[in-house]
Parts: structure tokens; sequence; C-alpha cells
């Protein structure tokens, strides 16, 4: 038995929300809307990930957030990114939209009708609720900049995609290392360290990373069953044949519904990879993407040490899509103030909690 004082027992309750259910995208009830969890803890240590540990990539210690923030519960949907380009690619100036997404087998089925101008976008309810894919890194900031800037209307420039969480201005090339998020920031694309502890982090305790963010370790093995998405511990990767193979590929995301981390996030292991903004290898540039995809033939692509490398902030992949992060809603912010007014009072009582 250990002994805590009261006060941060009750913080760490104000703070952890298990799911924030915003209705970002106004596109009514369900998955396809972006909903978001929040992530405590400010302030935690991080843990070495890369070759050293046993797996892959350049060494770099991963998951310390000094600050809360929220997270896409689920990776950004074909829904959300269709809703996305309806709104700034009806002339796609910077090619947010690419015609695999609708013609190749392995697309997540958002089509494109009309001429440039008037572009239109549709994806059937089946997809709706799957991973878009064939999205480069700058897609993906620029999706983060349309929310940051509260979801406009309207072409592709300065008010819309091209400024926000990230400068854009036009930019598509395979470099851009100097394009950074921005102070300010509402939205943005994870970063490694806000993706891996919302992925692996424990909450608290001093062996604080799980292997695997359905919160399990070895010898505990992700079950890859399609049949039973109840049982936990799943994920959607190859394990001697894919999961569900043609013509989705991709499970709808939260498929596996006892299978979340720690801090109430889904398929950060299996279905895509997911972009992150760090710059794995700073001579080509590349940016990190993190978790698996559903063609992943090994356990260890899905681990917290594994950190792939070779994939160009420029080029769209039909295995790759990605997640945001957001600053922490205000009503969080405005509970956590009233929490610790009411326990201004509370002096030093202690509480018992077992451990």
């Amino acid at each position: 038995m250990k002994v805590f004082p009261a006060i941060l027992f009750v913080v760490s309750v104000l703070f952890i929300p298990s799911s924030l259910s915003a209705d970002v995208l106004h596109l009514g009830p369900g998955l396809t809307n972006l909903e978001t969890v929040t992530v405590g803890d400010p302030g935690n240590a991080g843990e070495m990930s890369g070759v050293g540990p046993g797996q892959y990539g350049p060494d770099r210690v991963c998951g310390a957030v000094g600050y809360v923030y929220n997270i896409g519960k689920y990776e950004v949907t074909a829904a959300q990114y269709c809703d996305f380009l309806n709104k700034v690619a009806k002339t796609d100036t910077y090619g947010l939209y690419n015609t695999a997404m609708g013609s190749n087998a392995y697309g997540c089925n958002i089509q494109q009708s009309g001429s440039s101008g008037s572009y239109s976008y549709s994806v059937a309810a089946d997809w709706a609720n799957r991973p878009v894919n064939y999205i480069s890194f700058w897609d993906s900031c620029r999706f983060a900049n349309w929310l940051h800037n509260g979801q406009p209307t309207g072409s592709q420039d300065l008010s819309t995609t091209e400024d926000g969480a990230y400068y854009l201005n036009g930019y598509n090339g395979s470099d851009g290392r100097t394009i950074q998020r921005r102070a300010g920031w509402q939205w943005a694309v994870t970063s490694e360290d806000e993706w891996y502890k919302a992925a692996y982090y424990k909450g608290g305790t001093s062996n604080a990373y799980w292997d695997y963010p359905m919160q399990s370790n070895p010898p505990v093995t992700p079950i890859n069953d399609i049949t039973n998405p109840d049982a936990g511990n799943n994920a959607n990767f190859y394990q001697a044949g894919e999961t569900i193979g043609s013509p989705y590929h991709r499970t709808e995301v939260g498929e596996f519904e006892n299978s979340e981390s720690h801090y109430g996030t889904f398929d950060q292991a299996g279905n895509v990879w997911e972009w992150n903004e760090a710059i794995v290898d700073p001579s080509y540039a590349y940016r990190g993407v993190r978790g698996g995809d559903f063609g992943s033939p090994d356990l260890a692509y899905l681990q917290g040490a594994y950190r792939a490398v070779m994939y160009s902030p420029a080029n769209d992949y039909f295995d790759v899509g990605f997640r945001v992060s957001a600053v922490p809603e205000p009503s969080s912010l405005m509970a956590l103030g009233m929490g610790l007014a009411g326990l201004a009072g509370f002096g030093i009582r202690r509480i018992r909690t077992a451990r």
C-alpha cells in the first residue's frame, strides 16, 4: 500500500475523460464525425525506440509530451476526407485527390466527378468509415490546416489549406524539412511523441509503456481475427494471409472494439501506416510513419520499437493514412480549473490507494 495526496488523484480524473465526441465535421452521428480522446499525464518520461531496443530505425527517445492534448480516436476516414475535398477541391490546385483513391484496387473508393472548377466527391456508405489512403504528408498537413481554420469552403489558399498549423503556400516538394508545426496551432498531424504516447503509454506507472497499442506485451500475440472483433488484442495486419482481403483490405475504424489503447484510441496497430511529423532520416527529409498496415507481414511493425523511415513526404502511398492532434477543448481546461479551485480547502488530507 502506498499513500498519495488526495489532490493528485482528483486531478488525474479531471484530466483524462475517456472520450470526446465533438461534431467537428458536422456530418451527423456516427464514426463519420471526427472524434477525439484526451491524452493526459503531462510531463511523462519517454522511452527508447529504434534498432537499439531490438527493432528498426534510428534510435530516439519517444513518447514524452509535456502538455495535455486531444488525438483522433480513429484514423481519418474516407468520409471525413471526402468532406474536406468537397469544401476545398472543386479546383484541386495542389492535388489533394489522387485518382488511385477511386480506381486502384487498394484505393479507399472516393470518387471524383465533374471537371476542374466544379469537381465533386463521393464515397459509398460501406467505405465511409474505413481509413483514407493514397495520402501524402502534405495532404495530411493541408487537412490539419483546414481544421485549424474552421473547415471553410473555398479555393486552396492561405485561408483554407495553405496556412494554419503549417505554412505551405503551395509547397509540394520532397524536402520541406523547414516546414514545422507553428505556435498557436489548433489542429495538426500528430507528432511522433503524441502518436507514440497515445498508442503505448500506460498512464503514470513505473513500467510505463506497452509493446503493442492494444495494451499488450509478448508473449501475448495480437490476434488477427476478423470473425471475432470483440475478442480484444486484435489488429488488421497480414498474418498467414491478409485479414479481410478484397475489396476492402482495411477494416472500418474501431472495428476491434476491445482493442483500444490506454487512452481509448483504435487501430494504431495495422489498417494503414500513419504519418507523423518526425524527420526520421534527415539526409532525405523523410517524414515518419508508425503502426504498420493491413499488408504488414511481421508483428514487429506494430511494436513501439519500430521506426519506419522510407517515406517521402511528397508521395501518396496505398498503405498510408494519418491521424490528427488537437489542443484540449476549453471545457476540459475549465473542468480542471474548477476542480483545482474546489480542492483548495483540502489541505494535506491523504487517502490510501492500493498498488
